[in-house]
């Protein structure tokens, strides 16, 4: 019998489970499923055999529409450090909202917001503002290829930089199309990614200096710019080992090659984000995710010199527009979002990952599963998986069955993650709700562990 058969059989009767205790969900799935395809309008929140349907949030829980209770890790995929319905980004945009939603023309808090990130993060000097990720690293990736004047971009095996063209490269190839570690292929994410974009898409592994040396040296008066998460998000939450970041900002900086560090998530570690930690100025930054407040954001930075070109009174300057560009609903959200999170604050809720990473692996341990638990600050993530993760290809070759069933077990048991794992940490949260995930966890754990040693010995101790 196959592991995806194996799995099948669990799978039916965790979906049994979830059917009974979700029928809300499951009627309302059937009935926008008439209008919307697939009955959402976001990919990734969909996972067997529907989503949950969420009537609303309160700081650190949501609930669905069948009234259950979550404690939500989920923080919309990172994006509610200060959870659900915050007073004071409540306050601020229901102000807002008197006053006005938007405007043809700029408003007050565009440059305050602009203030407060350029003020956090050194390497930038000036910002832009847009309305997602994937238009900050689209802007970004436009911007290092006017400035060099070359159109080649450099991108990690496995990293995630949104849904243009240029971004859906390599995000998570099956092992058999990525081709040799040595010689990474450029491997379209989906149909209708043109041929011509996989010839100006360099894909290298994340943490392997050489492999990257060789394959940017090969094509240095070519490329335009690397693109990298200080943190390889969706991969896994895979950190960088042996100074990788380190040796990427030496190597372009000799080269001439623009660095963009994409900070969309890992500007939730802390004041300065991730480059503020590691102690290195890449020439652009992305961000979305907590600077908008729980609103649709994006914004991409560098120095003067960089982003001068986006300035109208320039002999010859960029356009970039946007009707909902800089709103006035995410600039007051974004100041009052960023304005709560002070040191003080980034230290609670780091400290409060720490904790929950040292728990899971101590559950992993205590019931003999050979786990690992990625991430550093207030994000954490599970892997079924026996070998040490440095880039995508060995996070690929865990158990991903094994974390479908966790997930679904993690659910009814009142504990809202990213299908894939992913956890965050708001700051409406304590050790109890650390606690508590920790409790359904193991019970968690426990009812799948047959299912592990059934399909994965590997990971049975």
């Amino acid at each position: 019998m196959t592991n995806q058969s194996i799995f099948e059989r669990w799978m039916s009767q965790a979906i049994e489970k979830f059917r009974t205790r979700t029928p809300k969900s499951s009627a309302m799935y059937e009935n926008t499923q008439k209008y919307l395809p697939g009955g959402d309008t976001r990919t990734t929140t969909f996972f067997r055999p529907y989503p949950i349907f969420i009537d609303r949030g309160e700081e650190c829980r949501v609930y669905d529409l069948d009234g259950y209770p979550y404690i939500d890790f989920s923080n919309n995929y990172t994006v509610l450090i200060h959870g659900h319905a915050h007073p004071a980004v409540t306050k601020a945009t229901v102000e807002q909202m008197k006053r006005g939603s938007c405007f043809a023309g700029p408003t007050k808090n565009q440059g305050l917001l602009a203030e407060l990130i350029c003020e956090r993060v050194k390497s930038v000097e000036r910002i832009r503002f847009c309305n997602s990720g994937t238009e900050a690293t689209m802007m970004a990736i436009r911007t290092a290829r006017i400035f060099t004047g070359k159109s080649k971009i450099v991108k990690m095996e496995g990293g995630y930089h949104g849904t243009h063209d240029l971004a859906e490269v390599s995000f998570t190839p099956s092992l058999e199309e990525v081709g040799p570690v040595e010689s990474p292929k450029s491997v379209p994410q989906s149909r209708g990614i043109p041929k011509s974009i996989l010839q100006e898409v360099i894909v290298v592994p994340f943490n392997n200096k050489e492999v990257t040396e060789k394959k940017i040296l090969e094509h240095q008066g070519e490329i335009a710019c690397v693109i990298v998460e200080p943190m390889l998000g969706a991969a896994g939450l895979i950190s960088q080992e042996n100074g990788y970041l380190e040796f990427l900002r030496d190597l372009t900086r000799k080269l001439g090659i623009l660095l963009i560090f994409d900070e969309i998530i890992t500007f939730r570690l802390g004041p300065g984000g991730a480059q503020g930690i590691y102690g290195i100025e890449p020439d652009l930054t992305t961000f979305a995710k907590i600077i908008g407040g729980g609103f649709p954001v994006g914004a991409f930075g560098g120095s003067k010199e960089v982003m001068k070109i986006f300035s109208p009174s320039a002999a010859s300057f960029v356009t970039h527009a946007g009707t909902f560009n800089g709103n006035p609903m995410t600039m007051v959200a974004g100041i009052a979002c960023l304005k709560e999170l002070t040191q003080d604050v980034f230290n609670r809720i780091n400290s409060l990952g720490e904790y929950l990473r040292k728990g899971m692996a101590e559950v992993f341990h205590r019931n003999g599963i050979n786990g690992q638990v990625m991430g550093i600050g207030s994000l954490v993530q599970p892997h079924f998986n026996s070998e040490k993760i440095i880039d995508y290809r060995s996070a690929k070759k865990g158990n991903p069955y094994a974390m479908a069933l966790l997930h679904l077990g993690l659910l009814e048991k009142g504990i809202h993650v990213v299908p894939r794992g992913l956890c965050s940490i708001s700051t409406p949260m304590a050790e109890k709700e650390m606690k508590a995930f920790l409790t359904a966890f193991e019970e968690s754990l426990i009812e799948i562990k047959p299912f592990i040693e059934e399909t994965s010995a590997e990971l049975v101790q």
